[in-house]
């Protein structure tokens, strides 16, 4: 039982990192854009969202609404005002502008917000838990995975079946040629960088929901997200989610092993991975 209760633990962990992962997923497996500040967004939305329920006395369902969208906006803007002028097939350029993105934004919160660690009231919901074939689990976790489960399938959906996702795919394979047939691309990519920052805005509320959160933590958020996403396969939306389940899992029994193994087995089963299946669970293995 007790390893079973440390693989549901692992994988309500997972929905966590899933929402992470699908927005990485998108910029980095579908549009080859190394996003640096991926982690930076994570926490400055987490901010931003705590400040407004401080400011509003606005409960998480609220913040949510009005999160969202913000996000989405400030990702489109990213994309228009810097990222568009370092796209390309080369991954260098969005690779150091997002660097220095980041550092920008780190210096910014903690402007802001200074040092000091907060939490979104989230009155009652972050300590519920009901039971299951007696087990107990956290009300909280089970929104979460929930909710990443819903965006991997909406966003699945999305790219497989929509106008939009064919662009985006297309853009992503041949620029000069998706040009040629009247595809707009860093319009696409716009659209596509407001819709994977979009999602880091659920992230950002349920990641201010379970735990305390810091101008300094982005870069952790970051390297979760990255694994997630080298596990599961680069361009793969279910595979950013079933790498998320494993890297959630590979903690949850890491602790249960020693509390101070946990991050530490995540990033060795990375590392493993890496070694033995570089594509991933669900990439394809280059010619």
């Amino acid at each position: 039982m007790e390893w079973f209760d440390a693989l549901v633990q692992g994988i309500l962990l997972g929905g966590m990192y899933a929402q992470y992962a699908l927005g990485m997923a998108l910029m980095f497996g579908v549009m080859r854009i190394v996003n640096i500040s991926h982690g930076d967004l994570v926490i400055l939305l987490s901010l931003i969202g705590i400040s407004i329920a401080t400011a509003w006395g606005l409960g998480p369902l609220p913040v949510l609404i009005v999160l969202v969208p913000l996000a989405v906006l400030m990702g489109w803007v990213l994309q228009k005002a810097v990222l568009n002028r370092v796209v390309g097939s080369d991954p260098l350029p969005s690779l150091i502008a997002t660097f220095g993105l980041s550092i920008a934004l780190q210096n910014l919160m903690l402007q802001i917000w200074s040092a000091n660690s907060r939490s979104l009231p989230g009155h009652g919901l972050e300590s519920q838990s009901i039971e299951i074939g007696g087990i107990y689990v956290g009300l909280l976790p089970l929104i979460v995975l929930a909710v990443a489960t819903g965006l991997t399938w909406g966003l699945d959906l999305m790219l497989k079946r929509t106008r939009f996702g064919r662009a985006l795919r297309a853009a992503s394979a041949d620029v000069e040629a998706a040009a040629m047939t009247g595809i707009n691309p860093r319009a696409v990519y716009a659209m596509a960088t407001a819709a994977a920052v979009g999602i880091l805005g659920f992230a950002a509320v349920f990641q201010a929901l379970r735990s305390t959160v810091a101008p300094a933590d982005g870069p952790a958020q970051l390297i979760y997200a990255f694994e997630a996403v080298i596990i599961g396969g680069m361009g793969a939306i279910w595979g950013a989610f079933i790498g998320s389940m494993v890297l959630g899992i590979s903690q949850a029994i890491g602790f249960r092993i020693d509390p101070g193994f946990g991050v530490l087995a995540g990033h060795i089963v990375f590392l493993i991975m890496l070694a033995t299946r570089p594509q991933g669970l669900f990439g394809k293995a280059s010619q």
